[in-house]
């Protein structure tokens, strides 16, 4: 039985990962990215360092809940570190890590594209609204 190199491993590990078997762990990742929340908050983030509090004022409409839970997810995955500054009050700061800023350019792309093509989207709702 031959032995594998490290990098023969990393490379058969790495072709193992495809999200179009559904017990791939990438997939949990891209349901992550995919979330409205995750976009937004990531992008919030790409100037710097931000409080709870900021994040929760930039970006309208999100619950409490909901920004909590997409940052603990963010934490957890690795993209996004929250730092406490003992004071009165705490303070907590997010920031994105290494991994999170390699993310930026794809998310601020579709970001922008979303927000440059949102008239031609609705268009097309219109369009196809009226015909069903």
């Amino acid at each position: 039985m031959a032995t594998k190199t490290a990098a023969e491993r990393r490379e058969q590990a790495k072709e193992a990962f495809d999200a179009y078997f559904a017990e791939c762990p990438s997939r949990k990742l891209l349901d992550r990215l995919s979330d409205k929340w995750v976009t937004l908050v990531l992008t919030a983030l790409e100037a710097g360092p931000c409080r709870y509090s900021d994040l929760a004022r930039r970006i309208a409409g999100v619950s409490q809940k909901m920004l909590t839970q997409t940052l603990r997810g963010l934490e957890r995955d690795g993209l996004v570190s929250r730092t406490l500054t003992p004071a009165v009050p705490v303070r907590v700061d997010y920031e994105l890590t290494p991994l999170g800023e390699s993310l930026m350019p794809l998310v601020a792309a579709i970001k922008s594209w979303a927000e440059v093509h949102i008239e031609d989207v609705e268009a097309a709702r219109e369009r196809y609204d009226a015909t069903v």
